[in-house]
């Protein structure tokens, strides 16, 4: 791996970076967008189960918001009714927009570096390429072309553009992933937030 780095010239060196980067920021996501921290499967269940009879306390509702970006949008709604008990539906639902967004907000967090470095590294291999390119030109001279120097203006852009590429590819296809996914959750996120607030304006309410 040592002789590859050593061949493709000084141009891989910005290429190693992005791959470590995407490489940390890849496992990242995976790690913070697991569906247990971000949309538990039954929580939804279970907080209209526990908000049948009324609103729970806060030390509960404190708990919910800890558990998860859903539990986070579900408690903003709680925390809206216990600050005005007769708040309107739509308050409920501007109150859990609110925090929807700076889930979303979260949930999004690094997916525009890791697109950038898939649409970047390609270019550094070019980049690279042109290096070798250059390589290539100075080997030739009117004596004769120096076998060396042209061998190691090869490998300057074929290894970089190979880099370049074996970064992007990957890149791309994790972004392309992880904004699915990203999306899958917020809709959810809306639709728990819809049923929540149709559940908490059918309440009893104080008068």
């Amino acid at each position: 791996m040592l002789s590859i780095i050593q061949a493709a010239g000084w141009p891989i060196w910005p290429l190693i970076a992005c791959s470590v980067l995407a490489l940390a920021l890849i496992f990242e996501r995976f790690f913070s967008l697991k569906s247990s921290k971000v949309v538990p499967p039954k929580l939804l269940n279970e907080v209209l189960g526990v908000s049948r009879t009324g609103i729970p306390s806060s030390d509960v509702i404190t708990q919910l918001e800890m558990n998860s970006a859903l539990g986070e949008v579900l408690a903003s709604g709680f925390r809206a009714v216990q600050i005005n008990p007769n708040c309107s539906e739509a308050d409920l639902r501007a109150q859990m927009e609110g925090s929807g967004r700076i889930v979303a907000h979260r949930l999004e967090r690094y997916l525009s570096a890791l697109a950038t470095i898939a649409s970047s590294a390609p270019l550094l291999g070019l980049f690279g390429t042109v290096v070798g390119m250059i390589e290539i030109f100075g080997a030739q001279a009117p004596s004769g072309s120096n076998p060396v120097q042209l061998a190691h203006g090869i490998s300057i852009a074929l290894y970089n553009t190979a880099f370049g590429l074996i970064i992007a590819i990957p890149s791309l296809i994790f972004w392309r992933y992880f904004r699915a996914r990203v999306d899958a959750y917020l809709l959810t996120l809306e639709l728990a937030a819809d049923r929540l607030a149709r559940h908490l304006a059918s309440l009893p309410r104080k008068v």
